[in-house]
């Protein structure tokens, strides 16, 4: 490394947030610009370790330590083709992952790690500024066709390394514009959508073909795609919705998270003026405390709630890393996302049990109740604590409680591919489904996961896909499949 006691000089520093009351007042992104001398300075924190656990951290294999100490040297253009050996769209993951290769960086053993992250979103887009993102198409084209259904970011991965290896490769996305939940999910001050739009125009450049609004398995029949292609990589992710079965379901204003934020972030394209369901003036409750619940908080913080609760059955995590997750694990503990910062209250342990409506059949409260978590064989419970029954009015209920697996309507159906124990898309260990042909990566045969992990998958089904159809590949693989195999 460049400077080897740089973590003995150097405290860990990130960017700032814009001020609470200014960033409300828009959209974009949270972050204040961070100076070049700063983060050369956090490069420098990474530690000439024997053996860096982040590479194992960081399920695309990032070449960390080397884009780390190239960024000390003020070798930015060497560091962005390393990290692009490894990343497709490191403005993504620089953005969007929750790093979990900080959790495994040595030096968080007993101090901050090392700003992976920062330093990862610095270098790409210091390239871009600087021109050095450009479109790289194939030398030869193979004269073979792949269809991948699903224009997240596993799909996107797929797509560009199969036309990278000279593969016709066309993307369909259901969606009026590709991007699945980078697009239409991820609200727009977590990541602006010009980021995405850039990194498809490139693809664009280098051959990648998109088809938008476009249903496979509905406006397009599986016999017709199967003819027309030579693969498939099954690509569409995880979009069946956990619901809450209780009573007062049907009442007007209970909604998914996921027909709330694709609303809010088609305001933001340009599309609505306003959105059909809105926070403003409301009393809204968010229930689920993960990353999805909190994109709801900071939407709805902008939209002008009048007051946000925020319910996780789970008990509140540990200021600091839980003995049950030791380092390299990724660690249990309590975090604050920028959009707790802008306010909401955090209620943990506590389980829903009703939705109470007015004569108009629209909600105006729920009822619920504390818990306690218990594992009875194996298994976590939660038990409700006499006495701690609640109503709280509410004219705005999100349900932001994760996914379940893919939707099998249309598409799988069509297909007749195998599932497996979680419902997921089975897969063998060349990312192969149950038909012949048919490849599958990211959520849908994953389950519910991280971003780095979608591009990881896509990255290495890519490989696959190649090797099929040529017999060899130079495409690299970094992980394995993880589902259970096909019988």
């Amino acid at each position: 490394m460049g400077d080897v006691t740089g973590f003995l000089k150097h405290r860990r520093e990130t960017p700032a947030r814009r001020e609470v009351p200014v960033r409300l007042r828009d959209w974009r992104e949270v972050y204040e610009p961070f100076p070049i001398v700063k983060i050369r300075t956090q490069a420098s924190r990474c530690m000439d370790c024997g053996i860096p656990f982040c590479n194992n951290g960081c399920p695309l294999g990032n070449l960390i330590p080397d884009w780390n100490d190239l960024v000390y040297r003020d070798h930015w253009r060497e560091a962005i083709d390393r990290l692009h050996a490894t990343n497709n769209f490191p403005e993504f993951t620089g953005r969007l992952c929750p790093a979990p290769c900080e959790a495994a960086c040595v030096l968080g053993i007993n101090q901050d790690p090392v700003t992976i992250k920062q330093v990862e979103v610095e270098i790409i887009e210091r390239a871009w500024s600087e021109g050095w993102v450009q479109p790289l198409p194939a030398g030869e084209k193979t004269g073979r066709r792949v269809a991948v259904v699903g224009s997240g970011p596993a799909g996107l991965a797929a797509a560009q390394q199969l036309t990278r290896a000279g593969h016709e490769v066309v993307v369909f996305e259901r969606a009026d514009r590709p991007g699945g939940l980078l697009r239409y999910g991820i609200p727009e001050f977590k990541m602006e959508k010009r980021f995405l739009d850039r990194r498809l125009a490139q693809m664009e450049a280098e051959g990648t073909e998109f088809r938008c609004n476009v249903n496979v398995g509905v406006d397009l029949t599986v016999e017709q795609l199967r003819a027309d292609f030579d693969a498939i990589v099954l690509a569409g992710g995880a979009t069946t919705w956990r619901d809450l079965p209780i009573p007062g379901r049907e009442l007007d204003g209970i909604h998914q998270a996921m027909e709330y934020l694709p609303l809010a972030n088609r305001v933001q394209q340009g599309d609505l003026d306003e959105p059909p369901i809105t926070a403003a003036g409301k009393r809204v409750v968010i229930i689920g405390g993960g990353d999805t619940g909190a994109d709801c908080l900071g939407t709805a913080h902008r939209q002008g709630a009048a007051v946000v609760h925020q319910f996780e059955i789970m008990p509140r995590p540990p200021d600091q890393r839980d003995p049950s997750t030791p380092w390299p694990t990724w660690p249990l503990m309590f975090r604050t996302s920028s959009a707790h910062e802008e306010g909401g209250e955090r209620v943990f342990s506590v389980n829903t049990l009703e939705f109470l409506g007015d004569e108009q059949g629209r909600v105006r409260a729920l009822r619920a109740v504390e818990v306690e978590s218990r594992v009875v064989d194996g298994r976590q419970t939660f038990e409700p604590v006499e006495g701690t029954e609640f109503e709280l009015p509410c004219e705005l209920v999100l349900l932001a409680m994760g996914f379940v697996g893919p939707e099998r309507a249309g598409l799988l159906d069509e297909l007749g591919v195998e599932l497996d124990g979680r419902g997921n898309v089975a897969r063998d260990d060349g990312w192969s489904t149950s038909v012949d042909g048919v490849f599958v990566c990211g959520d849908m045969g994953r389950g519910q996961s991280l971003i780095v992990w979608a591009i990881a998958e896509g990255r290495s089904c890519a490989a696959a896909v190649d090797r099929y159809l040529t017999g060899d590949t130079l495409l690299p693989a970094p992980i394995e499949p993880t589902s259970a195999p096909l019988r």
